[in-house]
């Protein structure tokens, strides 16, 4: 079985919680935890209308948690500039059809996710036999259909820059999904990894219950390309980050985290690989279409 590295929980990068229910991680970076998920505010408080960015949006049924956090950080009916998308996975977009109509806000995304944005194509379906815990086991009950928000759809340019996020550029992390991206932002360290790594094992109830800081591969049952999850985790370890916001678990910083993120790079298929799976035996890749199935 996969296994975490442990991180000293000096490492978190993240103050209490707000009143608006987020934990600001910088003066422009605050999440906000939506059960078994983390969505990213990025723009300083106070910031206004169109004056800062959502990364993700969440599981289905937390619109209204979402939304009160952004009023309360950045004004009443205070609309983002553009919500970023990590990837398209339901925990992810679960309330992106609704926010981004209600927003009238542009959606970024990599090309490779476009076809499970535009209603086109489903996600491969989950593994649960890569085993860890609970959240493994239910795999098979968490939706792959896609989304449809087409008419807002917009493709990140190939330059890696960011539109909506002066500052900020994308990298290309599959593995996760075809068309997985991380932000990062050079000036002072920033990484929004998405899934490409994650601080909680969440493959285990017990783990995302109890949020213990640890470094991990990207979540078992529903990575579809072992080989290239390595690599970018491996690049993104080649940044040696100040902080790291990831999808699932607490920001992690410091020492800590590149030391953690070093050990998991340069020992992954040992430390993030399950010994058996769907995936591990024959990945689904873009290349040769298998990582799309009819919704």
């Amino acid at each position: 079985m996969a296994q975490q590295i442990p991180i000293s929980p000096e490492a978190r990068a993240d103050d209490p919680q707000g009143a608006d229910g987020t934990h600001a991680v910088t003066a422009d970076l605050a999440y906000r935890r939506l059960a078994i998920v983390n969505v990213v505010f990025v723009g300083a408080e106070g910031a206004g209308d169109r004056g800062w960015v959502l990364i993700d949006a969440g599981i289905p049924g937390t619109k209204a948690a979402i939304r009160s956090a952004a009023e309360a950080r950045f004004g009443r009916a205070a609309r983002p500039a553009a919500i970023v998308l990590t990837h398209g996975h339901f925990d992810h977009v679960g309330v992106l059809e609704d926010l981004a109509a209600e927003w009238d806000a542009p959606v970024w995304a990599h090309a490779l996710e476009r076809p499970y944005l535009d209603g086109s194509a489903a996600y491969p379906a989950p593994d649960p036999s890569v085993g860890g815990g609970l959240m493994a086991r239910i795999s098979p009950l968490y939706p792959t259909s896609p989304v449809n928000v087409s008419d807002r759809l917009r493709i990140l340019p190939e330059d890696g820059s960011v539109p909506p996020l002066p500052g900020w550029r994308w990298i290309h992390t599959p593995g996760h999904t075809p068309g997985h991206v991380s932000l990062w932002r050079n000036s002072d360290g920033s990484l929004i990894a998405g899934d490409a790594f994650v601080t909680t094992a969440q493959e285990s109830a017990y783990a995302v219950a109890t949020q213990a800081p640890e470094i991990h591969g990207p979540p078992m049952y529903l990575t579809v390309d072992w080989p290239a999850a390595a690599d970018s985790v491996r690049a993104l370890a080649a940044l040696k980050p100040e902080r790291a916001i990831t999808g699932h678990g607490r920001p992690l910083g410091g020492p800590d985290l590149r030391r953690g993120l070093d050990a998991l790079a340069q020992d992954f298929e040992r430390v993030a690989v399950p010994e058996k799976g769907r995936y591990v035996a024959q990945p689904a890749r873009a290349e040769d279409g298998s990582a799309y199935r009819a919704p």
